[in-house]
């Protein structure tokens, strides 16, 4: 058994090892740049090591420092999780010649898997069935538009050497090609350092599944079942659940079997992920082997009840997987929620900031939290904006489901823009509980799940209720604070104080008639009057009665006035300044960056007359290529950036003036 291992990676999978290796009694040894110097898993580590600057390619990237932290820490041992160098077989050819232990597949498996044209020339080869397209050296522009057409539109562009969705763009029509291949090369070379592409027919509507595989160094492999990972958002997944509900039997066992297949076609040892495209007509197709854990695996952990870290540490020891593997079955059904710090409603742009508050749902024996976030702790343009995954587990879908969205409904995060209320939606919507699933189904859904948050009466109440609440709550005079002159609760020596409420609820100002009752209030809203009375605790919680009904909710005061957090939706609520609104002006002329990023791409020119929709500047920021485009048709009249330019998030990128201003 190791005694020491190094986990070269953060957040929630760095917690995540962490946790388990001290469940076998290993010590772990953490590495931190200098972003996450007061990060959850250097706190919760043994040791820990600075690596260098915030950006990864300066830290978390840089193998060399990694391999001399193993080394001075006396880890025997180094754990990569997934991303970061998980896949990089010249870090484990490193790892070996330095003397320690990589838990992880071969090189030689990484780099049989690591491009994806070679990937399926070989997996063809096994036998396993992949999807027609063209895996070609010749990598010219004429070359691949060709055989583009050859295929037949739509195509999928892919990147060879990545993952999660970058370099990754479908294309419907020919015209569009030359474009989005240059944009797919872009974020390839800045993803992977690596801009060669693949072209594949894109197929309609189908399903995303993956096979779970283990394998030891004494001739084992196993596969532990499926995922349906077909929710997605930009290519990159949303929801994973485990089993993939409504597989025939054959059918799963026809995509065992080649999963199986794939790993022994390349000598496969430790944890690994076969991705398949599941067609309509029910024929499946190798996509990518993941020669790593992979972010959903603990739904699987779920189904199966095995630690698979536990075991990747196990195996990498040169132990033997338990032959009773064989006799593994299914056990009900699970589901992970993955939350982001981003805006669903702005092309899910990354957001970024400190988490003011963060409350995860808790009191349930089948609810597991992943996470390397706390309150107080920053998002930043460095890393992946993941902040949780939330997984529930039931004896069957239908209960998964239910579970899921009364854990969703719990949650609230404040300082950043996050998904959360987007995932409750998605949850509750009919075709999800249906199991209507494809990698299409946020587009095909997009009108139920980015609509406004409702603000009815109820809302409100509840809002004008937080701020009474509060303010009821707030701090007391330091001069006799028993003083009637200094109370907050409305006292009066005769009828009961009234007053007008003013706010904004979600931009909509409001004015709510207040009468002040000894045990509540009433509140006049519309044509109603509403009696609403409850608590605000000083952890955020709002529990409140509004006409009888209980309800229960987050209240909380942030930079910019209030959040409310209510049936797993955020409202925004605030009382501002006369003069601060007065002395307000917004820059209605210029096109701002979203968020800090770098500039890829200037697309026009000063004068230029555009089309709306047309682009104009390409930015990268958290990994991702972001594109900015005209609003409306009309004029540029300035380019403010050029191609290099490091910006700051609302800086005026283009100057643009609409048609007929």
């Amino acid at each position: 058994m190791f005694s020491k291992i190094l986990i070269a990676n953060r957040g929630e999978i760095a917690c995540r090892i962490i946790h388990t290796a001290r469940s076998m009694g290993i010590r772990t040894v953490a590495v931190y740049s200098d972003a996450d110097r007061d990060a959850m898993h250097v706190a919760l580590a043994d040791e820990a090591f600075a690596i260098g600057p915030a950006p990864a390619r300066s830290s978390y990237l840089d193998g060399e420092k990694i391999i001399a932290a193993a080394q001075a820490s006396g880890a025997e041992a180094i754990h990569p999780g997934y991303g970061f160098l998980s896949e990089n077989a010249g870090f484990a050819e490193a790892c070996a010649a330095a003397g320690l232990v990589f838990i992880g597949p071969s090189p030689q498996a990484i780099r049989a898997m690591g491009g994806k044209s070679e990937a399926k020339a070989l997996m063809a080869e096994a036998g396993v069935p992949v999807v027609p397209g063209y895996h070609g050296e010749d990598q010219a522009d004429r070359k691949l538009a060709d055989e583009a057409e050859s295929i037949g539109y739509p195509v999928l562009i892919k990147a060879s050497a990545g993952g999660g969705g970058k370099g990754m763009r479908v294309v419907r029509k020919k015209r569009e090609f030359a474009a989005e291949l240059a944009g797919a090369k872009r974020e390839a070379l800045a993803a992977f350092g690596n801009d060669r592409i693949l072209i594949e027919k894109y197929l309609e509507r189908p399903r995303h599944v993956e096979v779970q595989v283990f394998a030891d160094g004494h001739g084992n492999c196993f596969s532990l079942f499926e995922r349906d990972c077909s929710i997605q958002r930009r290519h990159q997944k949303v929801l994973e659940e485990a089993p993939a509900p409504g597989l025939p039997d054959a059918l799963r066992q026809r995509m065992y079997e080649a999963a199986a297949a794939a790993a022994r076609a390349i000598d496969y040892r430790g944890a690994g992920t076969v991705e398949f495209l599941l067609d309509t007509s029910g024929d499946f197709y190798f996509m990518e082997m993941n020669t790593r854990l992979q972010v959903e695996h603990p739904v699987t952990e779920y189904i199966t009840g095995l630690d698979l870290v536990e075991w990747q540490i196990r195996v990498a020891q040169g132990q033997p997987l338990p032959e009773d593997w064989n006799t593994l079955r299914i056990n009900g059904h699970a589901i992970e929620a993955r939350i982001y710090a981003e805006d669903p409603a702005h092309d899910f742009l990354p957001s970024i900031g400190t988490i003011s508050h963060l409350v995860f749902p808790d009191g349930d024996a089948h609810l597991r939290i992943d996470s390397g976030i706390r309150a107080g702790d920053a998002i930043t343009v460095h890393y992946d904006p993941m902040i949780a995954k939330l997984i529930v587990w039931d004896h069957d879908r239908p209960s998964a489901v239910r579970r899921l969205r009364l854990a969703l409904e719990k949650l609230a995060i404040c300082g950043v823009t996050s998904n959360a209320a987007f995932l409750t939606r998605l949850a509750e919507l009919d075709a999800f509980g249906a199991a209507d699933l494809d990698t299409g189904f946020i587009t095909r859904n997009e009108a139920a799940l980015f609509a406004p948050a409702t603000t009815g009466e109820n809302e409100i109440a509840l809002a004008a209720l937080g701020l009474l609440l509060s303010r009821k709550n707030g701090p007391k005079p330091q001069a006799d604070p028993y003083s009637p002159w200094n109370t907050t609760n409305a006292f009066r020596l005769n009828a009961p104080a009234r007053e007008t409420l003013r706010f904004i609820l979600d931009q909509q100002p409001l004015d709510v008639a207040v009468t002040h009752e000894p045990d509540g209030f009433s509140l006049g809203i519309n044509t109603r009057t509403i009696r609403a009375h409850g608590s605000l605790s000083q952890d955020g919680t709002l529990r409140a009665t509004v006409d009888d009904r209980q309800r229960r909710g987050y209240f909380f005061a942030n930079d910019n006035g209030h959040a409310l957090f209510l049936d797993g939706e955020q409202y925004r609520v605030s009382q501002p300044d006369p003069v601060d609104i007065a002395d307000s002006a917004i820059h209605t002329g210029g096109l701002e960056a979203p968020m800090p990023g770098i500039i890829r791409a200037v697309l026009s020119e000063n004068g230029a007359t555009v089309e709306a929709g047309e682009a104009l500047v390409v930015m990268e920021a958290m990994k991702m290529e972001h594109t900015i485009r005209a609003p409306a048709k009309g004029t540029v009249t300035a380019i403010n950036c050029a191609e290099g330019d490091m910006v700051a998030a609302g800086a005026v990128l283009v100057d643009f003036e609409p048609e007929g201003a």
